[in-house]
């Protein structure tokens, strides 16, 4: 923490990584550092490039990371290698010079913007967690719980959350067991279903499948992702809604005003491409048109499936409505993104919680809590 008052918080936002959604998390970190108040922060950069190796970033070097047509941005291999440094003061952010460390600077908060494993999986947590950092987000278990789909479903159904039929393919299961595998699929699912990497996000390596016959191919697409897959079966007649989740200081966690995606063909679904590439193929209706009675349930439920993993920091929960009001939780997001596109500050944005405001707010939530050194 800064020891003076009048001391602005140094914050090491941190993006990019080895997951398959690191250009996004650039698109993340370029959006958020936008919206930081510079008279308050004093932010540092750690971009972490596809092979693990964090570089140094300076703010304005992290805002200018951006689409160019159909490219997305990623981390400079050649930009200059960083660590993080526990002391006896505290955690320190320096540049590797050689053999030697330089430009050592006191950081209070790390500021996660990454996505994927090695990231939003409770990885890069449990090293702050180690360092005495305090951190925006969730904790580690419930990054960890909330990023794996089997275990998260497993979670809910035990908190009484209602979800839809699912079925988990372990990482040693297919291989020996694939025949069995899919019949079981055929006998317990109704198509069309989802075949998903059990630990990804961004939609990167889903594949929706409506005929038995190309199930197979889509199972070792998943599987290229993930060893270990899900498949779900479709809502079919559903409204995808999203809803965010906000930690209050103090107080109960606070949900926003629900969104809803609406694809503009019959048979797309929200992929990686519709979410971070503009076109026209997909449309983001916030707030979604419902009923106060469906919009209670939305939110009530968001904030139970926050409450059930012990989230901390920010969630945004994805849901099925259903024309008869039934609403099903399909999963959640332990660090949505916070790009133009991205739901969850336009959630906030509709629920009268502007972007910076909404930063502030996490900051604060994370400053709030004990380090672990205090634990």
């Amino acid at each position: 923490m800064p020891g003076q008052l009048n001391e602005r918080i140094s914050i090491a936002v941190v993006f990019g990584g080895q997951s398959t959604e690191h250009e996004v998390s650039c698109l993340t970190a370029a959006a958020a550092l936008g919206a930081m108040d510079t008279s308050r922060y004093e932010v540092h950069g750690i971009g972490i490039d596809k092979s693990g190796i964090w570089h140094r970033y300076r703010p304005e070097e992290i805002r200018a990371l951006q689409v160019v047509g159909e490219q997305l941005p990623v981390v400079d291999p050649h930009r200059p290698a960083a660590v993080l440094v526990r002391g006896a003061e505290g955690v320190r952010l320096a540049s590797i010079d050689g053999q030697r460390l330089s430009e050592e600077t006191p950081i209070d908060l790390a500021f996660p913007l990454m996505h994927g494993a090695y990231a939003e999986d409770g990885t890069i947590e449990g090293y702050f967690e180690m360092l005495g950092l305090r951190y925006v987000g969730c904790g580690v278990t419930s990054s960890a719980i909330g990023m794996d789909k089997q275990f998260m479903r497993i979670c809910f159904q035990q908190a009484g959350i209602p979800v839809g039929p699912w079925l988990a393919i372990g990482s040693h299961q297919w291989p020996r067991h694939s025949d069995e595998l899919l019949t079981r699929i055929r006998e317990e699912l109704r198509f069309p279903v989802y075949v998903k990497p059990s630990r990804g996000g961004s939609s990167v390596g889903i594949a929706r499948v409506a005929e038995p016959q190309n199930l197979p191919e889509a199972i070792e697409h998943a599987r290229r992702f993930d060893p270990k897959v899900i498949v779900e079966q479709g809502i079919v007649g559903g409204r995808e809604v999203e809803c965010a989740v906000l930690e209050a200081v103090p107080g109960e966690p606070q949900a926003s005003v629900p969104g809803e995606i609406a694809m503009h063909a019959n048979d797309g679904f929200y992929d990686y491409k519709a979410k971070y590439l503009p076109h026209g193929e997909v449309e983001l209706r916030v707030p979604a048109p419902m009923d106060d009675a469906a919009r209670r349930r939305v939110q009530e439920l968001a904030v139970r499936c926050f409450t059930a993993l012990d989230c901390e920091g920010l969630a945004r929960v994805d849901l099925f409505l259903m024309p008869d009001g039934e609403v099903f939780v399909n999963e959640i997001n332990t660090l949505p993104g916070f790009t133009a596109l991205s739901m969850y500050p336009s959630l906030w944005r509709a629920s009268g919680i502007e972007y910076p405001q909404l930063i502030d707010r996490l900051i604060d939530a994370a400053l709030a809590r004990p380090s672990t050194v205090l634990r």
